[in-house]
């Protein structure tokens, strides 16, 4: 992010700057470490395989970090993420590419506070969103 974000810079239908993630099966290991999720189809390519998986997939929590990292890094240090929620439509495989993106859908103003509702999803290299979520923030006021 460059700059803090201010309420009065969005309006309803503004695009959040795209945050690009490629996934390593080595960043799906120290996730499993971190989150507790230590379920082989994210890092034992056989046992995936051998459960009709095209192999190793990225974990559904992982990628709900990536929303999560995507509105932080947009809405910047004085900016506040109030509530963040995620479906999860699709697999994502190490090594590809996964963008993601969002926008926002409303703006308003509550108890003197620049609120904003936004769509938030990550797409893979072929354009499927294989993530679909919303987030709500708070936005500083100039």
């Amino acid at each position: 992010m460059i700059g803090q974000l201010y309420y009065e810079d969005v309006e309803s239908g503004s695009e959040i700057t795209a945050l690009t993630k490629q996934p390593t099966t080595r960043q799906l290991v120290m996730w499993a470490g971190a989150s507790g999720d230590y379920n082989p189809i994210h890092y034992d390519k056989d046992y995936a395989q051998s459960r009709g998986l095209p192999g190793v997939i990225v974990h559904g929590q992982l990628k709900y970090s990536f929303l999560g990292q995507l509105m932080t890094d947009w809405i910047g240090e004085r900016g506040s993420l109030r509530r963040l929620t995620c479906s999860y439509r699709g697999m994502d495989l190490p090594g590809e590419v996964i963008i993601c993106r969002g926008k926002v859908t409303r703006k308003y103003i509550e108890d003197g506070q620049g609120y904003i509702e936004c769509s938030l999803w990550l797409e893979n290299a072929r354009g499927e969103k294989t993530v679909t979520g919303t987030a709500v923030a708070t936005l500083p006021t100039r």
